[in-house]
């Protein structure tokens, strides 16, 4: 009885299957029956190099001539190839006793069930055919002669009758069947043994098998090439098989207990298998390498290994993420099938066996421990044994979590004690298991009990973390700290009180406010975001009531229709991959490991998030793809440190950190004390420093799009929502979302819309309300301490130590390989700006908000609402009547008009924020967690109420710690009110006090009367700063004790043109420091003024010469002209930007001759890039060499830049060449593939014209922190906007003592000779690894070498003139 193969089966994928299922165990012989029922179904590949292969003899006989029923004609025929064809057809031939018929196809229009049907038309033709066949008789004895010379290698005769087995397909797991993914054999289809007996028999039919195999040996090579991303592994390479029993607990999802389990006994029978698959694997790649292209061609990576090390490397991220989150989600077992699926395909490739480590296998091993499922911890074993991997101490941690688990007995002691001699084999002691292992949970605690049950005694002794610097900078410093277990109570005098400088700066908290403010913060991230009160004022519509109660029910009726949408699709997504096979990552396991509830209050947020945005602007769809995204692992993370007992961890620990605050004896920073604390308590409980891994962006964007479906399907609103009059009410329920195509640049993309009754609708019913996620707000208590690149910030949130972008990996691989001590100085100078606390200045705030809300000042900086923004003229004219030129002119004023009305909507919105925020804080203590960009520099995590923004937004906040005036602290308030106001930038210190007293009358009324006295000022280019200071003042001109009066006000030391000092330092150069106040001088210097003397000088000489330009331009160099050429100048700025700036001043001067703006800006540009290379030789030589350095850097190497700073901060440039755009999938499969820049090209233009500005910025950073850290030891306030540093007014003689003793300890470090070693070690290429022939390339290497180790000449300027110089920060 011959089986009839089912329909779905039909494909080259599923035929390759079947015959590697039987490759191992079928005789040769079987073979007869494939040639009498399928080798009708021959495909032939219309391709020249087909003809080749059906030539070939896959039993190696040169003496049976291998033949095929395709006609000469087509055999013969070449047709000429114009470009490269990628589509394949297939020829389908029916053969019977009467007839013989073609029939041609394209594969991708190749159905299962045409071929069905095709098979199903002859079956009665087959059979009848082979009745006949089986009278016929032939001699055994020739059959059996010819069987030895075609397959000796793989045919036996044996003398007695042989037992074929037939294949059942319902055996067969069909999930592997049906998956597709075993795409690399034919099949092999045995029929009935008598026939196979009597088939033997004929020599022809031999001959037959010969030619068939021959046909099904180019499906294998067609089928190759159109497989990209589907495995190749055959399905007993997978050592295991699936379990048709599980335990109670798998029964709950069939999807989750789906568990392979290794099968050790059939093993080495599998491995024989797996040989014989690659060795016709490697036959076929032998073939294809032959026929390939061997040049690589890539716009993303320099070379094939480097492509494929970019595809490991993601496929090792997604991996890592993924393992994760199977455990989290108790779906153990799919990612134990995930892991074996990629072991295989791994182990196939040889260039990617490292993909797989014992990291992956120590994830899946902890799954299995919480269960105590210790029996499949054997199937691991197998597994990391064949793949040669180590154990480590997180490996043994999971193995006694999971005997510790099970009920001691003596089998289980037995255990135990087996593997703690392996551990004691491999050189791993109980102790450094209990030391080095991450914990989570109860583990610790179950493998404490479990090594106690071996040895009762054990109690492990914990390594203490370093808590001093590893640099040269700050060994002063290092004195101070003490030792682990060493408190400054053991170190004071008998009788003395301790002291500590580092908690002047901090004290004035007891406990019992930390904790309750700690409570709060925690209630806040634990929701997940905060309401506050809008401050906008504005009219209620008559309606509005009607409108709540309308949004109360839509809100209602959209988190049932929310929460049953996510069900239905999570059921759907789970069907669609519930018979494909584990072995590859989904989006379900990411989406199951959350409530539907969070997703439905994520979506809720989103929806008025959306409904409340701008006419002008909407988040593009795949904006809105990452953000959905992002906001779900934010949950997700906060929801595993509650399941894992990191949250209690934190508590504790926070409560112990409150207790030193209050005390305020320490002599350790705050991450020394957090040190400290964890190192107490870390004998029980989990691990504080987890490291939780990030979900890839393909993966947010993924889970995002899931959301975003729910949202633009299923969200609906009743068009006559708004409508309250009228019986009869018929609803016209639509989509509340929709999207359109906007032009963005060049590029056209599609963003989301509310619909217009939504948006109408929450205008209407005016909530007054913001809702703002709780990590972009200020923290209601001290952040947690930077402790490790991990852990800091916001007390359950994650937050971002570095700000990179997506693809940015190479950063992070640094500051994670890097010993901790290198970077405690970039921590620590981060601690210390986020532990100073801060009160908004209420009296500002009062001021703003009237103006806020009387409609806005342009001139004050308050944005004014876009209702105020005049409408355009209607026009009724039809286009008859408007000529060409006008309808362009009407259409660039709508285009105008409506980009006018996005920019005010989005200013009026930040302020609103701001405010609304600020007036939330009100009378209220709060602190500002900060991170860093990549280069090093500083920034306040909280975007919209902070001391980094604007005018406006730094006069709002002052120190909640006051510090009395003392002797000098008044004039030092009144010369920051001066400096503030630009109009003594060239007058000596002296002068700006008596210019204070002269015009105290006018401070002294501005104060008073901000809106209603004369509005002196308002005049200042700093005029919301300059009133706050002014009502500063004025509360200290009227206190009785001047002296002793409590200010928080902070007082601004400002570097002078802070980029060209590092350069000048840099460079020693003597002028050039002089014109930037490095020098001591009795007055000011002003670059600016002095390059425009220069340029100046240069003109008349021109002119003088009959230079037409020269002549235009008499009476217009002045410092504003060029001021933002020079000062953009040390940061890279190119001529045609400089140009561009240049010219925006000289359309701004109403006297300068129009048609000479473009000529007179192309000289400009010329001559000031030509006086600062008069005025610093230096700079731009060490600029010069920056950019040559990293142009050959980036371009014969294809690295990107990297360096170190003087601080230990690793730093890698960023810009990579994204040509290519990795499309999101739109299945429940995660995409393998991501962006990332370790592997790709660099941008060569970006990478050399960022290079002199971000080293720069670098060592401006590296400044700051050093200040910052001293400061913090001296007991200063001290906070930083990059180069302008804040504190009290009666600090700020000790603070600029500190900022110049640094600046000069961090320039005598030879800066530029590190860097050079650095990039010669890092970059330079071996004499050994070029070929001298002569060529471009070798050149190019030459002068690489060559240019990294010419560093620029020096000066002789002396930098200890700097301690002296009144001007250099002032």
């Amino acid at each position: 009885m011959n089986r009839v193969w089912s329909a779905k089966w039909m494909s080259a994928q599923n035929v390759r299957l079947l015959y590697t299922k039987g490759l191992g165990k079928w005789p040769l012989n079987s073979l007869v029956e494939l040639n009498r029922n399928y080798s009708l179904l021959l495909k032939i590949s219309i391709e020249t190099n087909i003809c080749d292969l059906m030539k070939q003899n896959i039993f190696g006989n040169p003496f049976i001539r291998s033949h095929s029923t395709i006609s000469e004609a087509i055999r013969k025929k070449k047709k000429r190839v114009v470009k490269p064809r990628y589509s394949k057809y297939v020829e389908l031939l029916e053969v019977t006793d009467i007839s013989a018929n073609e029939r041609k196809s394209r594969v991708k229009r190749l159905r299962a069930k045409k071929l069905q049907e095709f098979i199903a038309k002859t079956q009665a033709q087959i059979i009848e055919k082979r009745h006949k066949e089986e009278k016929l008789v032939k001699n055994k004895t020739i059959v059996a002669n010819v069987l030895e010379n075609v397959a000796p290698a793989y045919l036996k005769i044996k003398s007695g009758p042989t037992i074929y087995k037939q294949i059942d397909i319902d055996e067969m797991d069909r999930t592997i069947l049906e998956s597709g993914i075993y795409d690399d054999k034919p099949i092999i289809f045995v029929g009935k043994e008598e026939y196979i007996k009597r088939a033997l028999n004929n020599a022809e039919d031999i001959k037959d098998i010969i030619m068939s195999y021959n046909n099904y040996r180019d499906i294998i090579e067609s089928a190759a090439n159109e497989r990209q991303d589907s495995f190749e592994t055959p399905i007993e390479s997978y050592s295991c098989h699936v379990v048709k029993e599980h335990d109670a607990e798998d029964l709950l999802d069939p999807l989750v207990a789906n568990e392979p389990h290794v099968s050790s006994p059939n093993r080495e029978l599998n491995a024989i298998k797996l040989k014989i698959v690659e060795k016709v694997e490697a036959e076929a790649q032998a073939v294809a390498v032959t026929k390939s292209n061997t040049r690589f061609k890539s716009k993303i990576h320099n070379s094939e290994e480097q492509e494929r090390f970019a595809k490991e490397k993601a496929l090792r991220i997604n991996l890592e993420s993924y393992l994760n989150v199977c455990v989290s989600a108790g779906m153990v077992h799919r990612g134990i099938s995930t892991l074996i699926a990629y072991r295989q395909r791994a182990k196939k490739k040889s260039e990617t066996r490292s993909l797989i480590t014992i990291d992956f296998y120590n994830i899946l091993l902890h799954g299995l421990g919480e269960n105590g499922s210790f029996e499949r911890f054997k199937d691991l074993f197998a597994l990391i044994e064949e793949d040669q991997l180590r154990f480590n101490e997180q490996t043994f941690a999971a193995i006694f979590e999971c005997l510790g688990r099970l009920v001691s007995t003596e089998e289980n002691i037995k255990e135990i004690k087996k593997f703690a001699r392996m551990a004691e084999k491999n050189g791993i002691t109980l102790n450094q298991i209990m030391d080095r292992s991450i914990f989570t949970g109860d583990q610790r605690d179950v493998v404490m009990d479990a090594i106690r049950r071996i040895k009762p005694d054990f109690s492990p002794i914990y390594t203490p973390p370093a808590l001093s610097y590893n640099n040269k900078l700050l060994d002063n410093i290092n004195e101070n700290i003490l030792p682990i277990g060493i408190r400054v109570h053991d170190t004071s005098p008998a009788g003395l009180p301790p002291h500590s400088n580092i908690m002047k700066s901090k004290h004035g908290y007891n406990k019992n406010e930390l904790e309750k403010m700690a409570r709060e913060q925690l209630k806040f991230e634990l929701n997940g975001s905060i309401t506050i009160k809008s401050i906008e004022k504005s009219n209620e519509f008559a309606n509005a009531e009607y409108c709540r109660e309308k949004l109360t029910e839509l809100e209602e009726l959209w988190r049932t229709q929310i929460n049953a949408a996510i069900i239905r699709d999570l059921n759907t997504l789970r069907a669609q991959i519930r018979f494909k096979p584990n072995g590859f990552m989904n989006y379900y396991t990411y989406l199951k490991v959350l409530d539907t509830s969070i997703y439905t209050d994520i979506l809720i947020k989103e929806i008025y998030k959306l409904a409340e945005g701008s006419e002008t602007f909407s988040p593009t769809v795949g904006q809105l793809y990452r953000e959905l995204g992002q906001k779900v692992q934010q949950r997700y993370q906060v929801e595993m440190k509650k399941k894992n007992g990191i949250l209690e961890k934190i508590g504790e620990i926070y409560s112990s950190y409150c207790d030193l605050w209050e005390e305020a004896s320490t002599n350790d920073n705050p991450r020394q004390m957090w040190q400290r604390l964890v190192h107490e308590q870390r004998a029980s409980g989990p691990s504080i420093d987890v490291k939780y891994v990030s979900w890839p962006v393909n993966v947010q964007s993924g889970v995002g799009r899931f959301l975003y479906n729910i949202l633009m399907r299923d969200i609906k609103i009743d068009a006559h929502i708004m409508r309250q009059k009228g019986k009869s009410k018929q609803q016209n329920v639509l989509p509340a979302f929709y999207t359109l195509f906007r032009n963005q640049g060049r590029l056209v993309k599609e963003e989301v819309k509310p619909h217009p009754v939504l948006a109408r609708l929450l205008r209407t019913s005016r909530q007054q309300t913001l809702t703002f996620d709780s990590n972009l707000v200020p923290m209601l208590c001290p952040p947690q301490p930077w402790s490790t690149p991990n852990n800091g910030g916001y007390l359950l949130h994650k937050s971002d130590l570095i700000r990179l972008p997506h693809q940015a990996v190479q950063q992070w691989e640094r500051i994670n390989s890097v010993i901790p001590q290198h970077i405690y100085p970039a921590l620590d100078s981060l601690n210390q700006l986020s532990s100073v606390g801060w009160r908004v200045n209420t009296e500002v705030l009062d001021v703003v908000i009237k103006v806020f809300q009387n409609g806005g000042d342009e001139k004050l900086d308050v944005p004014r609402p876009p209702s105020c923004l005049p409408p355009l003229s209607s026009i009724h004219d039809e286009s008859p009547a408007l000529t060409t030129a006008e309808r362009s002119k009407r259409f660039k004023d709508r285009l105008a008009h409506r980009r006018k009305q996005g920019e005010m909507y989005s200013l009026w919105c930040d302020t609103l924020y701001r405010l609304s925020l600020a007036n939330y804080y009100r009378n209220r203590v709060f602190w500002l967690p900060h991170n860093m960009d990549f280069r090093g520099r500083v920034y306040p995590i909280p975007p919209h109420l902070n001391h980094l923004g604007s005018d406006l937004a730094r006069s709002m906040l002052v120190f909640d710690h006051a510090k009395p005036l003392g002797r000098n602290g008044f004039n030092w308030l009144k010369l920051h009110c001066i400096n503030l106001t630009g109009l003594k930038k060239r007058d000596s210190v002296r002068e700006r006090l008596f210019y204070a007293e002269e015009i105290m009358d006018e401070i002294l009324d501005s104060a008073d009367n901000p809106l209603k006295g004369n509005m002196w000022w308002v005049k200042s280019d700093e005029p919301w700063q300059t009133l706050a200071c002014c009502m500063e003042i004025a509360k200290v001109q009227r206190s009785n004790s001047p002296e002793g009066f409590l200010s928080r006000f902070p007082i601004h030391q400002d570097g002078s043109c802070n980029g060209l000092q590092h350069y000048a330092a840099l460079g020693r150069d003597e002028a050039g420091a002089k014109s930037v106040n490095l020098a001591p001088s009795p007055l000011p210097q002003d670059v600016y003024s002095a390059v425009a003397t220069l340029v100046e000088k240069s003109r008349k000489s021109d002119a003088a010469h009959g230079i037409q330009v020269a002549h235009a331009l008499e009476g217009f160099v002045c410092r504003k002209v060029i001021k933002q050429t020079v000062m953009t100048t040390v940061y890279g700025v190119t001529r045609y930007g400089a140009r561009l700036q240049i010219a925006r001043q000289l359309k701004d001067i109403e006297s300068f001759p129009k048609d000479w703006v473009w000529p007179a800006s192309t000289y400009l540009t010329s001559k000031t890039f030509e006086s600062l290379r008069e005025m610093f030789t230096s700079t731009r030589e060490i600029q010069d060499w920056f950019t040559e350095c990293a142009r050959l850097i980036s371009g014969v190497c294809g690295k990107n830049v990297e360096w170190i700073t003087p601080l230990g901060l690793p730093i890698v440039q960023p810009y990579n060449r994204h040509d290519l755009k990795h499309a999101v999938r739109t299945g429940a499969r995660i995409s393998e593939t991501m962006a990332m820049d370790m592997y790709e090209k660099p941008n060569v233009m970006k990478q050399k014209n960022a290079f002199p500005p971000n080293f720069i910025h670098s060592l401006d950073s590296s400044h700051m922190m050093l200040t910052s850290l001293f400061c913090e030891q001296k007991g200063l306030t001290f906070v930083s906007v990059h180069d302008c540093f804040w504190t009290h007014a009666c600090t700020v003689p000790e603070m600029n003592k500190i900022c110049r003793e640094q600046f000069v300890s961090l320039h005598s470090q030879p800066i530029i000779e590190n860097l050079s070693a650095f990039m010669r070690t890092k970059y330079s290429i071996k004499e050994s690894d070029m070929v001298n022939d002569g060529s471009a390339d070798y050149l190019l290497k030459r002068r690489l070498n060559r240019t990294l180790g010419e560093m620029p000449k020096k000066g002789h300027f002396d930098l200890r003139n700097v301690l002296n110089s009144v001007y250099f920060f002032s």
